[in-house]
């Protein structure tokens, strides 16, 4: 299989973290193609997690390198290459 793009699950962010922060975070690294927060759909705040996909493999791996283990607000962020499943 070949990908075009990497797939990125962020994990232990702060509740108070934006979409737009996330991306903002992300940008520093290279393009980010798609960003999304997880919202609890009952109070409609964050889960604590997110994912972004960022179309060139060098700049996600770069991202990976620099951001897992961050200080982002409260937390220590976690980043890893989200896992392919078969459909």
């Amino acid at each position: 299989m070949v990908y075009l793009f990497m797939k990125l699950l962020v994990r232990n962010l702060d509740r108070n973290t934006t979409e737009a922060e996330l991306r903002a975070l992300f940008e520093e690294y290279g393009s980010v193609q798609y960003c999304k927060l997880v919202l609890d759909k009952v109070g409609g705040g964050s889960k604590g997690f997110g994912f972004v996909e960022m179309p060139k493999l060098g700049e996600a791996k770069a991202a990976i390198k620099n951001l897992n283990n961050k200080d982002v607000g409260e937390n220590k962020i976690r980043v890893k290459r989200t896992e392919d499943k078969e459909v």
